[in-house]
């Protein structure tokens, strides 16, 4: 007798990957103090330009890894997207407003 052969069938064969939508991201809606908000993890993959943390007021090159939050109610629009680094999210009930200075404005004070 030999052994048996496990062979996949032909209608067992997962669905076709949507490239388009595994560079979009999945989105899920998330609650924090500030309300709700729609929030999409971007894949390495998905992320093709350049933007700014509003967490950290740095750079978030193309290539890495990142969110998209907007608020969830029927106020906000897709106007009011901004790219956040995944830890500053995180963190951004923890962490007072990033405040602008010029380079002449004293550091403490």
């Amino acid at each position: 007798m030999s052994p048996r052969r496990n062979h996949p069938r032909r209608d067992d064969a997962p669905p076709p990957i949507d490239l388009d939508r595994v560079k979009r991201g999945v989105g899920a809606v998330q609650q924090w103090s500030d309300g709700e908000w729609q929030v999409r993890n971007i894949p390495a993959g998905g992320a093709t330009k350049a933007y700014r943390c509003p967490g950290c007021d740095q750079e978030i090159g193309p290539g890495v890894p990142h969110l998209v939050a907007w608020p969830a109610d029927e106020r906000g629009d897709l106007t009011d997207r901004r790219h956040w680094h995944t830890g500053c999210w995180r963190a951004r009930d923890r962490r007072g407003p990033n405040i602008q200075r010029s380079r002449s404005a004293p550091r403490y004070g």
